[in-house]
C-alpha cells in the first residue's frame, strides 16, 4: 500500500491562516496581499473580496494552504458612508474633479429622513465609474482615471 507522505502529524510548511488588515485609503486589495506575500515570503496569499482603492475597511487575507478557506467566509460586504451634499465630481466620489457645486437647501430632519429612505436598507447598487469591477477586462477605477466614459 502507498504512503502519501501526509499524515495528521505533519507539519505545515510555513504561515498558515489569516491576517484581517485594517485596509488604508490608497492601496489596493492587492497592494495589500502583495506585501504579505513579501513578508512572509509566500507565493499563495489572498483576500475575501476587493475593497476599492479609496475606501478604508476590514480586509480578511488567507495565508498558504488557508486560502483555500476564503470562499467559506461569512458574511457579505456592507458600507457605511458619509455624503457631502451639493458637490458633482468627475468621478462620483471625492478623488475626482469638482465640476458642479450647489448650495443646498436647509432642509428639517424629516425632510432629510424622508430623502434618505431609500438608501437605508439592503440595495442593489450600480458600481461608480471609480470602483473595483472589470469592464472590458479591466479595473473600471484605471480606465476613469485615464478620463474614459463608461
Amino acid at each position: 500500500m502507498q504512503q502519501s507522505g501526509v499524515t495528521a502529524n505533519t507539519p505545515l510548511d510555513g504561515p498558515f491562516g489569516f491576517v484581517v488588515i485594517d485596509k488604508p485609503a490608497g492601496l489596493t486589495s492587492h497592494n495589500c496581499v502583495s506585501r504579505l506575500r513579501r513578508c512572509y515570503g509566500l507565493k499563495r496569499v489572498g483576500h475575501g473580496g476587493t475593497l476599492d482603492p479609496a475606501v478604508t475597511g476590514v480586509l480578511p487575507i488567507a495565508l498558504g494552504p488557508a486560502t483555500r478557506l476564503l470562499p467559506y467566509l461569512p458574511g457579505e460586504k456592507t458600507y457605511r458612508g458619509v455624503i457631502q451634499l451639493g458637490h458633482v465630481t468627475t468621478s462620483d466620489d471625492l478623488q475626482g474633479e469638482l465640476i458642479q457645486q450647489n448650495p443646498w437647501p436647509a432642509l428639517d430632519i424629516e425632510a432629510l429622513n424622508a430623502a434618505m429612505n431609500p438608501f437605508r436598507g439592503v440595495i442593489q447598487q450600480r458600481p461608480p465609474q471609480v470602483s473595483a469591477v472589470h469592464v472590458d477586462g479591466e479595473r473600471a477605477h484605471a480606465r476613469a482615471r485615464r478620463g474614459e466614459v463608461m
